[in-house]
């Protein structure tokens, strides 16, 4: 079996697609995974043109013969195929570059470390898994060790030092996964899972979870989750949802937020109505603020803030744009001062990523929101998705702002930028300035400030729900949990020709 570094680096992200790349599957329409690549080559490009750069044109070797390294002249070799048969597999890699170390005296031997280029600025394991893939390769062709690699990642071209010998035996017990998945004539199980949105497989994966049903489809379950309910029988969502029992909750923990049920959600999905336990507290004094905050995770980098306000009978919608991570502090505090001309301001969120974007500005920048706020007489920022979290379940697979908006009836005007695709667009800019992809992205954040006031106006009329006074009927396809009634507590009638199976029944 032929195992390449590119089936290698599939298999850390999702076995479905290591297998699928196998099969020749053609890919979706989902261009972020070309984007990546894109940018991964020209990384490389330019990285190992910079290394040629900085050494001596004597010492530069274009794939080099490796196994005369004693005798070598050379100190950079780049481009470097490499193949080696390692038990019934062919482990295949093209290294990036290689830098040859020479002795340092007799008795020592020379050394190679392999280099590897990401454009990222933030590593994870299976990054330093892939250089290791790439030394476990390089060393069993040679026959020699290879104590560590290089990484060269980033905008500032950072290079990490990766010690090689801790990560091989996970190395080995990778391949020898790989080599049992592409003896397969069946494709894995379909999980999806969190790597689907940047997967060129992504609308064929996610089609097939929806015919299957699979519990996968509920993005906030846990493997673990998921593992604990398939051992007792429980594989689809439909399974799941009749699992849900409604119970009476203690005074003691009324005044506590109820745990997320994975049931109730499984059960408003298959009544495709609006399910809500408890009482959504939602409570905004003065003018809601409904803000959303664009940005660069892989730089810590903030370039767009939007704002969403009514004034009378008019709304406002602010767009503050960042050309540079330079002009960042410029627009937060264009964001300040448009807060301290608004009457009691009460700023309004949906999701954690606003929530880290007014810790890192307050730190960064010295002025935080909330002494804004507090001097206007308002409260703290309020999330949102903080408050749906295990009191309201939309007949949604995801609590996602892009999956509840729309089944409430809203549409974004441009769907491809949603989510991680909304990044390569800015780096599109970045690259071009092209005015129609920054209105473009400018239009989408405002869209999300005008989705997050929707779903804010929805919780605000459940929480005017008193379900003691059936209430829910002013909230149509609402239904709240006090209201259900136990499916094992109730007993039908039950007659027979024979008496004992009636016996058997009352006992039961």
């Amino acid at each position: 079996m032929r195992i390449t570094s590119d089936l290698f680096h599939a298999y850390l992200k999702c076995p479905t697609k290591c297998w699928l790349r196998t099969t020749s599957e053609l890919a979706t329409e989902n261009k972020y995974p070309e984007w990546v690549k894109t940018q991964n080559y020209s990384y490389r490009t330019t990285g190992v043109a910079r290394l040629i750069a900085a050494s001596p044109k004597n010492e530069i070797a274009l794939s080099p013969n490796l196994k005369n390294v004693k005798t070598a002249k050379w100190r950079l070799a780049t481009s470097l195929a490499t193949e080696t048969q390692f038990e019934s597999n062919v482990l295949e890699s093209e290294l990036h570059a290689v830098e040859l170390v020479p002795a340092k005296g007799r008795g020592q031997s020379a050394y190679l470390i392999p280099i590897r280029f990401i454009f990222t600025n933030k590593l994870d394991k299976d990054d330093k898994l892939l250089l290791a893939f790439d030394a476990f390769t390089l060393s069993q062709s040679l026959g020699r060790e290879i104590s560590f690699g290089k990484i060269i990642h980033g905008d500032n071209r950072a290079t990490l030092k990766v010690r090689i010998s801790p990560l091989v035996g996970e190395v080995r017990k990778r391949i020898d996964k790989i080599a049992v998945l592409l003896t397969s004539s069946t494709p894995p199980e379909l999980i999806l899972n969190r790597h689907c949105a940047e997967c060129e497989f992504q609308t064929r994966c996610h089609k097939e979870a929806t015919q299957q049903d699979d519990l996968s489809l509920l993005s906030g379950m846990t493997r673990k989750e998921r593992k604990k309910l398939n051992s007792k029988g429980t594989f689809t969502v439909k399974q799941l949802s009749f699992a849900f029992l409604p119970r009476r909750r203690p005074k003691k923990l009324r005044d506590k937020q109820e745990r997320y049920h994975h049931s109730l959600k499984a059960l408003a999905i298959r009544e495709k109505k609006l399910h809500v336990a408890g009482r959504p507290e939602l409570q905004i004094e003065g003018t809601p603020v409904f803000f959303d905050v664009e940005g660069i995770p892989d730089r810590d980098f903030y370039y767009l803030i939007g704002l969403r306000f009514r004034n009378g009978d008019s709304i406002v919608q602010h767009s503050l744009w960042a050309d540079t991570a330079e002009d960042e502090a410029q627009i937060y505090l264009q964001f300040l001062k448009i807060l301290e001309t608004i009457e009691k301001p009460s700023l309004i969120h949906y999701g954690s990523f606003e929530t880290e974007f007014l810790k890192q500005m307050g730190a960064r920048y010295g002025t935080s929101v909330q002494a804004v706020l507090e001097n206007n007489g308002n409260l703290s920022p309020t999330n949102l998705l903080s408050i749906i979290n295990g009191q309201v379940y939309f007949p949604t697979y995801s609590n996602s702002l892009k999956s509840i908006a729309p089944w409430l009836g809203f549409k974004w005007s441009d769907t491809s930028l949603a989510g991680i695709k909304s990044i390569a667009y800015r780096c599109e800019w970045e690259a071009t300035h092209n005015l129609s992809v920054k209105n473009a992205l400018i239009d989408y954040n405002a869209e999300d400030c005008q989705a997050a006031e929707i779903i804010a106006q929805v919780l605000l009329r459940l929480n005017a729900i008193d379900p003691a006074n059936g209430d829910q009927q002013k909230f149509e396809d609402a239904v709240h949990v006090d209201s259900l009634k136990n499916p094992r507590k109730v007993w039908g009638s039950f007659e027979s020709q024979f008496e004992e199976f009636e016996k058997i029944n009352v006992a039961a």
